[in-house]
């Protein structure tokens, strides 16, 4: 049974020293905003990955008996699913038609999709941040025999999309996500935890099974993050995925404006 959510207290927005992302630490680009963060209002980020991806083997797969080359649309959500669905398709020593239609969720994942194949523009379409954006593209190729590569914990929000524009589709398993060792940490002494999702927080409960938020603030990205933060009997201080607060890097600005407001105006 799950634990009843604390109830939200006023917010104090006591001052933040240091904060801890429940991810690897991400490439220069993306890294940017959160060094802007440091900077501006003298905060230490670390960067944690709670979980981690591990690939499914040929043999595995095998078990599935579902092959990529009976398909003629590959849907790609995720650069990871790009990574192995070539990588399976390799170790099975199959080939992908060069007529091969490819439906990213992303142009991010459209270019990253050039290191595979030879890139021809009507065979690959995409949308600027979500699948949903490829709605018309799917209607007009309805009839191409669609493949999702996908992690253990599935695709619901394409499995939905499909279902609602009655397109058959063949979801396919080929990485799972499982805990990354927190040894490291040993105990969680920061004063802002973000998350991305729902298993980054299982994770945590798993490693650290008696971790009380205290005066902690929790930080989550999206709604099922949201969902199992305050199942597990947490409150969530900062929410991000919204319109106002689109990124998890915005959403703790908009709290380090307050908290740190000292800094941020040059009076530390």
């Amino acid at each position: 049974m799950s634990a009843p959510a604390i109830p939200a207290l006023e917010e104090t927005y006591k001052r933040v020293h240091n904060i801890l992302i429940s991810q690897a630490t991400p490439p220069p680009t993306q890294r940017q905003p959160y060094e802007e963060l440091e900077k501006r209002y003298g905060v230490r980020i670390d960067f944690v990955p709670f979980v981690q991806i591990e690939g499914l083997t040929e043999k595995e797969y095998r078990k599935n008996r579902i092959y990529p080359n009976q398909y003629t649309a590959i849907v790609f959500t995720s650069r990871t699913a790009v990574d192995h669905f070539f990588r399976l398709c390799n170790e099975l020593r199959i080939k992908m038609s060069d007529e091969t239609r490819y439906f990213c969720a992303s142009e991010a994942i459209a270019n990253y999709l050039q290191k595979f194949i030879n890139f021809r523009k009507r065979r690959v379409f995409n949308g600027e941040r979500s699948i949903m954006e490829l709605r018309s593209y799917l209607l007009r190729h309805k009839n191409e025999r669609f493949f999702l590569p996908c992690s253990d914990q599935g695709n619901p929000e394409v499995m939905q999309l499909f279902a609602e524009l009655k397109i058959p589709i063949q979801e396919a398993v080929m990485y799972r996500t499982v805990n990354a060792d927190l040894s490291g940490l040993k105990d969680i002494k920061y004063d802002i935890i973000a998350f991305f999702s729902a298993l980054e927080i299982k994770s945590m409960f798993d490693q650290f099974p008696d971790f009380k938020q205290e005066d902690r603030r929790i930080c989550v990205f999206g709604k099922a993050a949201q969902k199992a933060v305050e199942e597990s009997g947490l409150t969530v201080n900062i929410l991000a995925g919204t319109p106002e607060a689109p990124s998890i890097a915005v959403a703790l600005e908009s709290y380090l404006k307050i908290s740190n407001k000292d800094t941020a105006n040059g009076l530390r």
